[in-house]
């Protein structure tokens, strides 16, 4: 038995490190995003309550195995409809079940036409959209997985931004830079 103390410590330098990777490892693995962060928390207390009986040794692999069991459960139970469930959405109305049904069908053309904004982009510009907004690293996490400078991923974030706000509005979404402007290397864009 592991006591309250050296699991604290434990779960503070090793689990909490993990935190970034679990929640992108939950993102690209389960449809809805509104449960990542309770996915996340219900792997902590698995992982907590799993070591409170012993410290694992690898405890990457073993928040990852927690994980993918947790999110392996989660679809089983998604697939499965009891009877007083399809009772109760029964109960509830044609009215509400079209609205909901809407939202969820507006939701998810509005998800399309945001990546099919960005796979226009230039090159540059959508890996640096696609990894500050939709996998979540900082400005300085970007610029080192890229090997360019922060000014070069803000740069980058602010002109690909304004054309997937442009491509979401109806525009073009293309890609604009203001006359007089200078480039990385000092030399003025047209």
């Amino acid at each position: 038995m592991v006591d309250d103390g050296e699991l604290r410590d434990w779960f503070c330098r090793e689990v909490l490190p993990l935190e970034r990777p679990l929640t992108r490892f939950i993102r690209r693995n389960y449809s809805r995003i509104d449960d990542v962060v309770d996915i996340r928390q219900e792997v902590y207390a698995a992982a907590l309550k799993g070591a409170h009986r012993e410290v694992p040794t690898n405890t990457s692999a073993y928040i990852f195995a927690i994980a993918r069991n947790n999110l392996k459960n989660r679809s089983r139970r998604d697939h499965v409809v009891s009877f007083e469930l399809a009772a109760d959405i029964d109960a509830l109305g044609q009215e509400f079940e079209i609205d909901d049904l809407d939202r969820h069908l507006l939701a998810r053309d509005e998800l399309r036409r945001a990546l099919k904004g960005i796979r226009q982009l230039p090159a540059r510009c959508a890996q640096v959209v696609h990894l500050r907004k939709v996998e979540g690293y900082s400005t300085k996490e970007t610029a080192d997985h890229l090997g360019v400078t922060t000014h070069t991923v803000e740069r980058q974030l602010t002109l690909g931004m304004r054309a997937l706000a442009d491509y979401m509005l109806g525009g073009s979404g293309r890609v604009r830079r203001e006359l007089g402007q200078t480039n990385a290397k000092g030399r003025q864009s047209r």
